[in-house]
């Protein structure tokens, strides 16, 4: 079942015709995905201060389908699809009530913090993760 994040479009998410400027739904999916580690018990800063470890973005995917505008009320979707030893891809979507607004993919990969080098997803919270799986 894939997490619900919900978010608010502002003035300063938008161009001068109250229109989400396009970079900005790669925000909203980072809160998200912020929002959604953190109510796992995997939030960043834990990666970080117990395993040195933290997941950086490699990769992303977006279909842009309708646009989002200012004050719109928006849910942001977060499923993992993919589930790797270092590596992970989630599928996010951002819809407004029952209407797609955009949909992708990020792949994010486990990287130690003081080596900057790929790194294995520790086993206690790779049990986490295939449990949303």
């Amino acid at each position: 079942m894939a997490f619900k994040f919900p978010l608010r479009v502002y003035f300063e998410d938008t161009d001068a015709a109250g229109v989400v400027y396009h970079g900005n739904y790669l925000k909203f999916m980072e809160r998200a995905r912020s929002q959604w580690f953190l109510e796992q018990s995997i939030g960043m800063k834990r990666l970080m201060e117990e395993h040195k470890l933290v997941f950086v973005v490699s990769r992303t995917e977006l279909n842009y389908r309708r646009s989002a505008k200012l004050e719109d009320a928006l849910e942001i979707s977060v499923e993992i699809a993919e589930l790797k030893r270092a590596s992970a891809v989630f599928r996010q979507e951002v819809w407004r009530q029952n209407e797609l607004l955009c949909d992708g993919l990020t792949r994010v990969g486990c990287v130690n913090t003081e080596t900057m080098r790929p790194a294995a997803i520790p086993a206690s919270v790779m049990d986490e993760l295939k449990k949303l799986l």
